[in-house]
């Protein structure tokens, strides 16, 4: 059958959790709405195959949102099912309305609400038998099934939630509420074995799909959010027949579970429960993903639109975090991630960083805002603090140079050599706004010319001091520096002509130049 989309306009929390957990499991496609604004505005957008609405709602009642429908030509047609405790008192009001086509008193039982949304979205008219007059009574029949441990992410993280479960080897089911859907993290011995949705529209995630997997996209269609319906159950039946290939299969099943994980740690996950000892659905328990939450976050960035990925300039710069209690799965991350994260000792740019791993830059990006989201990756804002590299064979002027360069620790930081290996091997890790060089000997001149042409291409941002032996020395210049240091200089005089070199630039800013590097790998 195809997915049918049930929107519920309710402010029960516990009405919404039954309907989601009855009819989710039946095929339906559940999306929640918790009064009548919103439910108004989704019913505009999503054109559901059928409306369950609460008659009490928060500041007016079903009667006006029905009324709000049929004032609109795309939702006039959409039948609703009202539901209520009022009963008669209730259904006198809706004879007139002709979207509604049913009424569903409560308290009802999951039986009765399968069998009238069943009977509502087949003939579109039924006619509710006449029962005795109630009013105040309990909404739900029976008990829903108490959480083993549930809260708000008020205080807490979903990442830390998801930790507890890793370090603590539980086994389980995790349902996190969001806005419009729900998503449910299935645990084995604190290992991610599967993700799914209620409420979710597939398409968003099949727009995501890598070409490999496209033919595979209306399977998405069930593995999102039928979490047992019988479609599920035949594709099971294809796997145990050798008809689907188990390896594509499990590769769509994760792709899946990324995106889904990114909707939740970019969304606003509202709250959760965990139901220990619930295992997944047949079809994820014989592919299970049995993959880490690192891997999940790195994967959905690297799939997710452009637009959505931070620091588009290079601006930030990114270390590794230690969090005490974070596990340390990392299932599923690759060789080559696991080297870019063991490279993050110290703080270091985008474009720094894709020089030293030999990537594009933008796969750099992605794969550091994946690992951000997990919190193994923190970001530190350079602001307008200048990195400063300086060579200087004169054991004063090293010491002169040092001394500038620490007298202004907001605005500069960098690091001071006296021979040129080390000059090199710096330069190789690492990216300098501002770069002084001797230029008083034919040896330092050259040096000094071959430096400027590598960096204006792949830096052409980058401020150049020199340090001359006199007026004489500036006549033999190999370039026009934006600043000069003549012997002997002191402490001030070499701040002086810091401040003048990025002054020349607008103002000290170390990003400026990683920018220029990032749009140079880029084209």
């Amino acid at each position: 059958m195809s997915q049918k989309t049930i929107l519920v306009i309710d402010d029960s929390a516990t009405i919404r959790r039954l309907v989601d957990s009855t009819l989710s499991p039946a095929g339906y496609r559940v999306v929640l709405t918790a009064n009548a604004e919103d439910g108004v505005r989704e019913a505009g957008a999503l054109q559901p195959d059928m409306i369950l609405l609460d008659h009490q709602l928060p500041g007016t009642t079903g009667f006006e949102v029905c009324q709000s429908l049929l004032a609109s030509a795309e939702t006039k047609s959409i039948p609703v099912v009202v539901s209520s405790t009022l009963r008669k008192k209730a259904y006198a009001e809706y004879t007139d309305l002709a979207n509604v086509v049913d009424m569903l008193p409560k308290p009802y039982s999951g039986e009765l609400l399968t069998t009238t949304v069943s009977n509502a979205l087949s003939t579109g008219t039924l006619i509710v038998e006449s029962q005795s007059q109630g009013t105040a009574v309990p909404e739900v029949i029976g008990e829903l099934d108490n959480a083993d441990l549930e809260g708000t992410f008020a205080a807490i993280s979903l990442r830390e939630v998801l930790d507890f479960l890793n370090n603590g080897s539980k086994t389980g089911v995790l349902e996190v509420e969001l806005d419009n859907c729900r998503v449910w993290y299935y645990v084995n011995d604190g290992r991610l074995q599967a993700v799914t949705s209620t409420g979710t529209d597939p398409s968003r995630i099949t727009g995501t799909l890598p070409d490999s997997l496209a033919d595979l996209a209306p399977v998405l269609n069930l593995t999102v959010g039928g979490r047992l319906c019988s479609e599920l159950d035949g594709l099971v039946e294809l796997l145990d027949r050798k008809v689907l290939d188990p390896r594509l299969l499990r590769k769509l099943l994760r792709h899946q579970a990324a995106m889904l994980t990114r909707e939740c740690f970019v969304g606003k996950p509202k709250q959760f429960r965990f139901q220990a000892g619930r295992l997944a659905p047949p079809l994820f328990r014989k592919l299970p993903l049995d993959i880490s939450l690192a891997a999940l976050l790195v994967e959905g960035a690297s799939r997710c639109d452009e637009g959505e990925l931070p620091d588009p300039a290079g601006r930030l710069l990114y270390v590794r975090r230690v969090i005490r209690g974070q596990n340390l799965d990392r299932a599923g991350l690759s060789p080559n991630h696991m080297k870019l994260l063991g490279t993050l000792s110290e703080p270091i740019g985008v474009a720094d960083l894709a020089r030293r791993l030999a990537w594009e830059p933008a796969e750099v990006r992605r794969v550091l805002h994946g690992l951000c989201l997990a919190d193994l990756v923190q970001t530190q804002n350079r602001g307008s603090q200048s990195f400063v590299i300086a060579l200087d064979n004169d054991a004063a002027g090293l010491r002169m140079l040092r001394a500038a360069i620490e007298a202004e620790p907001e605005r500069y930081t960098g690091k001071v050599v006296r021979d040129r290996l080390a000059l090199q091997l710096l330069l190789r890790r690492s990216q300098p706004d501002v770069l002084i060089l001797p230029l008083t000997s034919d040896a330092d001149r050259e040096l000094a010319l071959g430096l400027r042409v590598q960096f204006e291409e792949k830096s052409p941002g980058t401020r150049w001091v020199g340090i001359v032996d006199g007026p004489a020395d500036t006549a033999d210049l190999p370039f026009e520096c934006d600043a000069l240091l003549e012997r002997p200089f002191g402490a001030d005089e070499a701040l002086k002509a810091l401040d003048t070199a990025c002054a020349d630039a607008g103002q000290p800013d170390a990003s400026d130049n990683e920018l220029a590097a990032v749009a140079g790998a880029a084209n």
